[in-house]
């Protein structure tokens, strides 16, 4: 799971949504925390550096995704399993985009990084006009 602001999470998001791409996978939001946590796919936190964000490992956590051997922190595999009401897998945290409604399992973390640059330029844009 990559855990971005969520100012700039909510950004990403929008520019995810209006992209045809359909590039979206389950998006967690935590409040009291004030971050937005992208569902990655098994594996992405061994290669991410994208400051201002963390990319955790699951070490194991999470259900099964049918035939798939491996493990991630969300429901990877829950649209198929037909998981309408995934339970948050972070207590205090609520699903921003269910895994019912996300286009994909996980977000792409390739199609998140350029978001997340393109989210972080729209910021400093708003703010120097501030």
């Amino acid at each position: 799971m990559v855990t971005v602001p969520a100012r700039q999470g909510f950004e990403v998001v929008d520019l995810l949504r209006l992209r045809a791409s359909g590039g979206i996978g389950p998006v967690l939001h935590d409040d009291a925390c004030r971050t937005l946590g992208f569902v990655v796919p098994p594996g992405t936190a061994a290669g991410w550096d994208v400051p201002g964000s963390a990319c955790t490992r699951a070490h194991g956590r999470g259900p099964r995704s049918g035939a798939r051997a491996t493990r991630t922190v969300a429901p990877y595999g829950a649209r198929e399993a037909g998981a309408e009401d995934a339970a948050p897998p972070v207590p205090g945290a609520g699903w921003l985009v269910p895994p019912a409604e996300a286009y994909r399992d996980a977000t792409d973390p390739a199609v998140l990084r350029a978001a997340l640059g393109e989210a972080a330029r729209v910021i400093e844009v708003i703010d120097r006009s501030h």
